[in-house]
């Protein structure tokens, strides 16, 4: 098997629509993300740096594209229809994988105006072939697609959290349905790519914005194994690591994809993930596709060889 998949990476696009937005949708923890917006983001995440990423897109030519969460930024249903168009920008429901952020879920929203828009960008292949459709986050993830050699693995951290906390939690009953994914896929040699919103290593990004319950995590994918592990939330480019029975798994991160940046570190970026198989087990090349403002389009910015742990058994 000498197949080379090409996986697209992007992240916290924080499409906002504040235009029309009503008083009474604000009076919740979405004032704190409006005031925000208005003081600092707007000039932050731009339009044009979505164009100029959709445009390079058709450039680079990927076999799929993740995108890893916080898609809108106060999880509005308008906003929500905005991130749809976008999707359907980017590529159909079968080239695209979805998952949500924590700024999704800023509070608590109905599913038929919000995650119902995106549910055939989210859902399983078995969903798409007819199995019920999950009603809310809880029930459509963790998700599993497989295109050829990868399977991409979607489990959600987003929960309504209280005003100033950014925490993300993966719960009990998807750890339970992910150990199944991770040891089915396993068996079948797939490259198995987990996305998740918030980091799952400590340190990556602070306590507010923690994964509360990382450790539980990490131990379902020590347990089972993993080859790469895909999250946004810290917007900045992150290469940190998890030790596991099997070997050191990469754990990605990538800045938001609509960034100007305040600093270069935060600029928009987006990673294209080149893996095949190999005798020895699997071999990647990781590119980092940055946005230049003075050219306004995305460049290459470096390329790099990963390790990756070798298969179990």
């Amino acid at each position: 098997m000498n197949e080379t998949f090409t996986l697209a990476h992007l992240s916290d696009l924080h499409l906002c629509s504040l235009n029309d937005v009503k008083v009474r949708e604000l009076l919740n923890k979405r004032i704190y993300g409006y005031l925000k917006w208005q003081l600092k983001r707007r000039s932050e995440h731009r339009r044009e740096v979505l164009d100029a990423l959709l445009l390079n897109l058709q450039h680079t030519t990927p076999d799929h594209i993740a995108v890893t969460g916080d898609l809108t930024h106060l999880g509005l249903p308008k906003e929500f229809r905005e991130a749809r168009n976008l999707l359907q920008s980017l590529g159909s429901p079968s080239r695209v994988t979805v998952i949500p952020g924590n700024h999704d879920t800023y509070v608590s929203t109905d599913w038929n105006s919000t995650f119902e828009l995106w549910t055939d960008y989210m859902l399983s292949d078995e969903a798409h072939l007819g199995a019920k459709a999950g009603t809310n986050v809880n029930t459509t993830f963790p998700s599993l697609r497989v295109r050829g050699i990868a399977a991409l693995i979607g489990v959600s951290t987003a929960r309504p959290s209280a005003p100033l906390l950014a925490v993300g939690s993966v719960g009990q009953i998807q750890l339970q349905k992910l150990e199944k994914i991770l040891a089915e896929t396993g068996k079948q040699r797939l490259f198995r790519v987990v996305l998740i919103h918030h980091p799952p290593v400590d340190g990556t990004v602070s306590w507010r914005k923690r994964l509360t319950d990382a450790s539980a995590f990490r131990s379902v994918l020590d347990q089972h194994g993993v080859e790469l592990i895909l999250h946004g939330h810290a917007h900045r480019s992150s290469l940190n690591h998890l030790e596991t029975t099997a070997g050191t798994v990469p754990a990605f991160g990538v800045p938001s994809a609509s960034a100007l940046g305040r600093t270069s570190s935060r600029r928009a970026r987006y990673h294209l993930y080149r893996f095949k198989a190999n005798p020895r087990g699997w071999e990647m090349v990781v590119t980092v596709m940055c946005y230049s403002p003075a050219q306004q389009r995305f460049t290459e910015e470096i390329e790099k060889d990963v390790l990756l742990p070798r298969p179990l058994g």
